[in-house]
């Protein structure tokens, strides 16, 4: 069975990077998908620096993330740590989602990338990107590539030499990178130094 290095070197330009960069630790599943989902709402439109502080504060007046949590469902409260109103009611969605069952762990471990993005979709605050990253960061699904990302996009353009919107082109690209393509992800994000921050 290849690796993920002998797949990625087979394109001259990525295996570049993989020489450059050095090798990248297998992805993980997460223990606490909840909360994982709620720190991507809490940290959405604003800066690393920003977000850490905000979900700082939010995990000191929250302490146990679980769903039926009542101070999750207090938007005055959340509000008090940085927490916008709009962003309250898409964490008590996302709790909601999660108490029924609609969203559960371990059934999304069985599901293929595009069903896990479909139920994460239905959940009020999650697009598609969020639910690419929930899949590598928090999933461990290694063959994710976001065509969303302005980061990745960016870094294509740079490497391949297209333009940065040409969807089809930076799709075909990635094909080469199939079945690794979070880890090509990772490694155009570190050439740009700014791999997003989900994960710790």
């Amino acid at each position: 069975m290849s690796t993920y290095e002998e797949i990625l070197k087979k394109d001259p330009k990525m295996g570049e990077l993989v020489d450059i960069l050095g090798p990248l630790e297998k992805p993980k599943m997460t223990s606490d998908l909840l909360k994982d989902v709620l720190e991507t709402i809490v940290s959405q439109q604003l800066s690393v620096k920003a977000a850490s502080t905000i979900w700082s504060r939010f995990e000191k007046l929250v302490g146990s993330v679980v769903p039926g949590n009542p101070i999750l469902f207090d938007a005055g409260a959340l509000r008090s740590v940085g927490v916008s109103l709009q962003k309250s009611k898409y964490i008590a969605d996302t709790c909601s989602h999660f108490a029924s069952g609609e969203i559960d762990q371990s059934h999304l471990a069985s599901l293929s990338d595009e069903e896990v993005i479909s139920k994460l979709t239905k959940i009020k605050g999650i697009g598609r990107w969020s639910s690419e990253m929930i899949l590598m960061f928090s999933l461990g699904r290694e063959d994710v590539f976001s065509l969303g990302d302005l980061g990745l996009k960016t870094a294509v353009s740079r490497l391949y030499g297209v333009e940065r919107d040409d969807l089809v082109a930076i799709e075909k690209i990635s094909r080469a990178w199939s079945p690794f393509r979070s880890y090509a992800s990772r490694y155009l994000w570190k050439s740009l130094d700014n791999e997003p921050k989900i994960k710790p």
